[in-house]
C-alpha cells in the first residue's frame, strides 16, 4: 500500500451454533417452519440467589442440536446448569443442548435449568431464542412473491411490478413486507395488498426476494425470482471523449470522436462551431468512418488563438445523417494545461499496453513487477489501489461527465476484492456473545506461533444483530486488503468462491500475510491463503506458523484495510458532489448505495480488537469484556478481520476489531459525509451517528497528536503491544487509549513515513474546504506552515519533500475540556524524497486548504510541485529514480540474535503451492524462488553479489492515480490561474 503495510489478524475462535433452515416455496403461502415456546418458572429463591426452570417447547421444524438464548433484564448471575451447557457474558446467557436432548421433534419439549445469584430484584429473563428465532410460540409468518413472475423479461430502463401476498400465525399480525434485490433493499409496504413499482431499473439480472415480518418480530424470506432487464436498443449516436475542454490562450488540445454502431457504408462526420468565440477552431472539418475502421476513435485537433479573449468559449457540433449529434464546449483558461494533464495521465493509465491492469480488469499495485513494499510483489493489487482506482473515476465523471467508467469500477470492485457470500459460507453461525477467542500478538515472529487463550475475557459484538437485520445477511461487505492479481503464488482462492484452486488458476486469488507482531516487516512474511483447507503448507496448512491450538480446523479468513474503505466512502462522496452539480446524480445511485453500505460495516474499525472496555487496559485478564459500546473508541483502527470454518457441520465464525488507531489512517470527510449527506447515510439505525461522533473524536485526536512544529504524531492503543500490556510509566493517554509513536508495526516505524502525513492532512483539507470547520483550519494552519517550510522547488524539475520523519517526547493528556499545546512533542526530518504519490498528496493538501482559507501561497506552491513533476513525465506516466537498498534483506536467514530474517518455527516442513520448501532455513527469496524469473531481477542479484544498490522507475497505480486528480482538482479549484 505505498509505503502502507497491512498488519492481519492473530485471533482464531471456535464457537458453534445452528440455525433453523427453512427452505421450498408452495403454490400459495404457507406458513413458514420455525418457533419455539418457552415455559419459565422460578421453583426457589432465597434472595440472593434462585433457581430457575427452563421448558423448551419446538414449534417449527425438527431441530437436531439446539442453542437457547435469553437476556437476563437485572444483574443475575448463572453459576450452575443442568440439562444444558451454559455460558454467560454480561446479561446474555447461552445454552446449548448436551447430545443426548439435542433433538427436538415438532412440538416436543425438553428441560433445563440453572442456579444463579442477584441482588435487589429477580425479574423473568427476556428475548428468549432457539437457534436464533425468537420464542414467540408459533411459526414464522409465510410470504411469496406473486409479481413478477420466474423468467420475466423487461427492456430498460425498466419499470418492474413487485407485489407479495404474506400470511401471519394465529395470534399474530403482519407488521410488513420488504423487497429485495439481492441483499439491496428495494422498498417496504405495511399495508395489504403487499406492492411496489420499482422504476428505472438499468439492465441486468435480478433476483428478487420478499420478506415479511409480523408483530411478533418473527421474519421469513421468499423464494427468489429471477428476471432480466435487457438493454434498450442503442440509437446511432456520435459522442466526444470529452464534454468540456480547456485550453491555454495559444495552445491547442485533441478530442476523440466516436460512433456508436457499424454502418453499413461510409458515413462522413463534419464536427463545426455551432455558438461561441471565432478565435477557437477545430480541425479537421470532417471525418470518415467506414465498416472497417468505424470502432476506432479518431481526433479532432482544437486551438485557440493567440489574440483569444479571457474566459473565451465555443460551442461544436459532430453532425452525420441518420446518428444522433453530439456536442462539446471548449473554453480559454490559464488552468487548462492542468485539467489536460489529468486526461493525458488517465489515457496513460488506461492503455491497454502500458499495464496497469490484468486481463480481468484489475488494478495491479504497480507496473513493474519486482518491487516489494507493503504487497511484495507489484502484480498483487490492495484495496488501497481500488479505492485510488475509484477515486480517478470520479475525477473522470467530473471533467467529461461520464461516469459509467465509476460505475464499473464499484462493480469491479463488488466482483473481486468484496468477498462473497461463497467466500465467507459460515457466517451465519457467528455468535455477538462471543466474537472471537483471545490470542496475544507478540513482540517478533519468532515467538510465534501464539496460544489461544480462552480464560481471558471478551465482549460482546454490538453491531452484528443490527447490521443482519438491516441487509438480510450475516456477511461483512468490506474489501479484503490484499489479492494476487496473476495467482504467482498458486493458492488460487479465486473470488466467488473457488477455495485452493491451485497454480493452474488463472487469477485472481485472495491472499493474506502479516500475522506475528509490530517487528513483522515485509521481508520477515509467511504468505498464506484466505481460505486454508491444508492443501498446501504443512499438516495443518499454514495455520500452526500463527496459532497454537490444541486442533486445527480448515477454515477462511478476511482482514478490512479501513483507510481503503473510508477512500472509497471519500471518492463516492466527490463523485456524488460532482454528479449532483451537473444534474447527473442519478447515474451513479447505486454505486453511491454501495459506498453507504460499506461504510455501514467499516464501524467493526472502531471497536477493540477483542471488544473490551476502552480505557486503562493493562491486564488482559483483569481488563473486561465489554457490553454495549464501552468498546468503541469511535476511530479507524489499523484493521478488521472476519473468518469462519469451512464445515458447515460443525459451523462456527468469528470477528475481531483492533484497539491500534493511527493518525494517518483517520478520514473526517469520510466520517461527515456518512453522519451528515442523506444519500451517503448508512442504512443501519446508530450508523449515522456512530459516523457523527466518529468526526469528533477524530478531529480532537489531530490536536491531541499535533507537535509543536505541526506534524502529526504516532496515534494510540488499548492493547498496547497487541497483549493489553502495561504502557511506558507516565505515558499519556486520549481517552483512556494509551499513546503510541509507532502503532502497530515497528520494522520500519508505521509513523517516519511522511506519505501517512500528507493523506490524512488532505482528507482533513477536504473537509475543511467543504464545511469550514475551524477546527480543521486550526489543525491545518499549522500543518501546512511546517509542511511547506520543508518543501523546495527549484527549476528543471528539481524539488524535495520531507520523506524519513523522527519522534521524540509525548503529547499532553488529553483533557476535551481545556486541551493543552504539545510543546514538548517533536519531529525531526531526517531525509527528504521526491516521491510522486507523496507530493501529489501534499499539493491536494494545499489545493483546497488554500481554496477554503484563500492563502495565495499554499495555492502557488501546490502550483508548484506539480510542474515540478510533470517535467518527470515518461511514457507510463510521471516517475522518479528511487534506490531500493532494502533488497538486500531478501535472502537473510533467520538471526536469532537480531531477530532479523525469515522464521520458521523449529520442526515445521511444509511447502508453497509452487514446491518451494519452508523450513527453519527458508528464505523470504526461497519461498519466492518465482521472484528470479523477474526480468528486472539481475539487478537485484548484481547487488547481492556485492555492486552497487539497484534503481528502478516505479509507477504505482496510486501514486499516478494521485498525481492526475491533484493535476485535476487544481484545474477545478483555481480555473483562472
Amino acid at each position: 500500500m505505498g509505503r502502507l503495510r497491512m498488519k492481519a489478524l492473530s485471533a482464531i475462535v471456535a464457537s458453534a451454533s445452528l440455525v433453523l433452515g427453512i427452505t421450498g416455496a408452495a403454490p400459495t403461502p404457507a406458513l413458514a417452519a420455525g418457533g419455539c415456546r418457552i415455559d419459565y418458572t422460578v421453583p426457589t429463591d432465597w434472595g440472593v440467589g434462585f433457581t430457575g426452570n427452563v421448558t423448551i417447547t419446538n414449534t417449527g421444524d425438527p431441530v437436531n442440536g439446539w442453542t437457547l438464548g435469553f437476556t437476563f433484564p437485572g444483574n443475575q448471575q448463572v453459576t450452575n446448569g443442568w440439562n444444558g451447557t451454559y455460558s454467560q457474558t454480561g446479561a446474555a446467557v447461552t445454552v446449548t443442548d448436551v447430545g443426548y436432548n439435542a433433538v427436538l421433534a415438532t412440538g416436543a419439549s425438553t428441560s433445563t435449568g440453572f442456579n444463579a445469584s442477584y441482588s435487589g430484584t429477580n425479574a423473568k429473563p427476556v428475548g428468549f431464542t432457539l437457534n436464533g428465532v425468537p420464542c414467540s410460540g408459533h411459526p414464522a409468518p409465510a410470504v411469496m412473491l406473486t409479481a413478477p413472475s420466474t423468467g420475466a423479461d423487461f427492456t430498460a430502463p425498466a419499470t418492474i411490478p413487485l407485489a407479495a401476498t404474506a400470511v401471519a400465525a394465529a395470534g399474530a399480525t403482519i407488521s410488513k413486507v420488504e423487497f429485495y434485490d439481492g441483499n439491496l433493499l428495494i422498498a417496504t409496504d405495511t399495508t395489504s395488498p403487499y406492492s411496489f413499482d420499482w422504476t428505472g431499473v438499468v439492465a441486468g439480472s435480478y433476483s428478487l426476494t420478499a420478506k415479511a415480518y409480523d408483530s411478533d418480530g418473527l421474519t421469513s424470506d421468499s423464494a427468489p425470482v429471477d428476471v432480466v432487464v435487457n438493454p434498450a436498443p442503442a440509437p446511432n449516436t456520435l459522442g466526444f471523449s470529452q464534454k468540456e475542454l480547456f485550453l491555454p490562450r495559444g495552445g491547442s488540445a485533441t478530442i476523440d470522436v466516436s460512433v456508436s454502431s457499424q454502418p453499413a457504408s461510409p458515413v462522413t462526420v463534419t464536427v463545426a462551431r455551432t455558438v461561441g468565440d471565432a478565435s477557437i477552431t477545430a480541425t479537421p472539418a470532417s471525418l470518415t468512418f467506414t465498416p472497417d475502421n468505424w470502432n476506432t476513435a479518431q481526433q479532432v485537433t482544437v486551438s485557440a488563438a493567440a489574440t483569444a479573449p479571457d474566459a473565451a468559449s465555443a460551442t461544436f457540433t459532430a453532425s452525420a445523417a441518420d446518428f444522433t449529434s453530439a456536442t462539446f464546449t471548449a473554453a480559454v483558461s490559464n488552468a487548462a494545461q492542468y485539467t489536460q494533464r489529468f486526461m493525458t495521465m488517465y489515457q496513460k493509465i488506461k492503455d491497454p499496453a502500458n499495464g496497469y491492469f490484468s486481463p480481468q480488469g484489475i488494478p495491479y499495485h504497480s507496473v513493474e513487477t519486482l518491487l516489494s513494499e507493503a504487497p511484495d510483489y507489484g502484480h498483487e493489487t490492495t484495496s488501497e489501489a481500488f479505492s485510488f482506482w475509484l477515486w480517478l473515476e470520479a475525477t473522470f465523471g467530473q471533467v467529461t461527465e461520464n461516469w459509467q467508467p465509476f460505475n464499473d469500477a464499484w462493480a469491479m470492485t463488488e466482483k473481486f476484492i468484496i468477498p462473497s457470500h461463497a467466500d465467507q459460507p459460515t457466517n451465519s453461525f457467528y455468535n455477538p456473545a462471543a466474537p472471537a477467542s483471545y490470542a496475544p500478538e507478540l513482540d517478533t515472529p519468532n515467538q510465534y506461533p501464539s496460544p489461544i487463550d480462552t480464560s481471558v475475557p471478551v465482549g460482546q459484538d454490538p453491531l452484528a444483530n443490527e447490521l443482519k437485520q438491516t441487509y438480510g445477511t450475516p456477511d461483512i461487505y468490506g474489501m479484503h486488503w490484499l489479492l494476487d492479481v496473476d495467482n504467482v503464488y498458486g493458492y488460487g482462492d479465486t473470488p466467488g468462491g473457488g477455495c485452493e484452486l491451485g497454480p493452474t488458476a488463472p487469477g485472481p486469488s485472495f491472499i493474506n500475510s502479516y500475522q506475528r507482531g509490530s517487528q513483522e516487516s515485509v521481508w520477515e512474511t509467511i504468505p498464506q491463503p484466505t481460505c486454508d483447507k491444508f492443501a498446501y503448507g504443512g499438516p495443518n496448512g499454514y495455520l500452526d506458523l500463527f496459532i497454537k491450538d490444541s486442533s486445527y480446523a480448515k477454515q477462511w479468513k478476511y482482514t478490512d484495510a479501513p483507510d481503503a474503505d473510508a477512500r472509497a466512502v471519500e471518492a463516492t462522496y466527490w463523485a456524488l458532489t460532482w454528479a449532483t452539480a451537473q444534474g447527473n446524480q442519478a447515474q451513479i445511485s447505486t454505486s453511491v448505495a454501495k459506498a453507504a453500505k460499506m461504510g455501514d460495516y467499516l464501524r467493526y474499525s472502531m471497536f477493540d480488537k477483542y471488544f473490551k472496555q476502552i480505557g486503562n487496559c493493562t491486564n488482559p485478564n483483569t481488563c473486561p469484556g465489554a457490553t454495549g459500546r464501552d468498546s468503541q473508541h469511535y476511530l479507524l483502527s489499523w484493521y478488521y478481520a472476519w473468518g469462519g470454518a469451512l464445515d458447515t457441520s460443525a459451523g462456527w465464525a468469528w470477528r475481531i476489531g483492533d484497539g491500534a488507531a493511527h493518525q494517518g489512517y483517520q478520514n473526517p470527510l469520510a466520517a461527515w459525509a456518512l453522519s451528515s449527506v442523506p444519500a451517503m447515510e448508512p442504512k443501519s439505525p446508530t450508523a449515522p451517528g456512530d459516523w457523527g461522533k466518529s468526526l469528533e473524536r477524530m478531529l480532537e485526536f489531530y490536536q491531541w497528536l499535533q507537535s509543536d512544529e505541526g506534524a502529526i504524531a504516532g496515534g494510540a492503543t488499548n492493547s498496547w503491544g497487541g497483549h493489553y500490556g502495561p504502557p511506558p510509566v507516565n505515558d499519556p493517554t486520549f481517552y483512556g487509549m494509551f499513546y503510541d509513536p509507532q502503532p502497530v508495526f515497528h520494522d520500519p516505524p508505521s509513523n517516519q513515513w511522511f506519505g501517512f502525513q500528507a493523506w490524512s492532512m488532505e482528507r482533513v483539507a477536504e473537509y475543511y474546504y467543504q464545511t469550514s470547520d475551524p477546527k480543521a483550519k486550526a489543525v491545518l494552519d499549522k500543518w501546512v506552515a511546517w509542511a511547506s517550510a520543508n518543501t523546495t522547488v527549484g527549476t528543471g524539475g528539481d524539488y524535495q519533500i520531507p520523506s524519513t520523519l523522527t519522534w521524540s517526547g509525548a503529547p499532553q493528556t488529553w483533557d476535551p475540556t481545556n486541551p493543552q499545546p504539545n510543546t514538548g512533542l517533536h519531529v525531526q526530518i531526517q531525509d527528504f524524497t521526491q516521491d510522486v504519490g507523496v507530493t501529489a498528496a501534499l499539493a491536494k493538501t494545499l489545493e483546497y486548504y488554500a481554496a477554503r482559507s484563500g492563502d495565495t501561497a499554499s495555492r502557488d506552491l501546490a502550483k508548484a510541485l506539480l510542474d515540478a513533476m510533470w517535467a518527470h513525465s515518461d511514457d507510463l506516466g510521471v516517475s522518479v529514480t528511487e534506490t531500493k537498498a532494502d533488497f538486500s534483506r531478501v535472502d537473510d536467514p533467520f538471526d536469532a540474535t537480531t531477530g532479523q530474517g525469515l522464521f520458521v518455527p523449529a520442526g515445521f516442513s511444509g511447502t508453497m503451492p509452487n514446491g518451494d520448501a519452508i523450513t527453519p532455513s527458508s528464505t523470504f527469496l526461497s519461498i519466492r524462488s518465482w521472484y528470479k524469473n523477474d526480468p528486472q531481477w539481475s539487478k537485484v542479484q548484481t547487488y547481492l553479489d556485492g555492486g552497487p544498490a539497484p534503481t528502478f522507475n516505479y509507477h504505482r497505480f496510486w501514486a499516478e492515480a494521485d498525481v492526475a486528480m491533484a493535476n485535476a482538482d487544481f484545474g477545478m479549484l483555481f480555473p483562472g490561474d
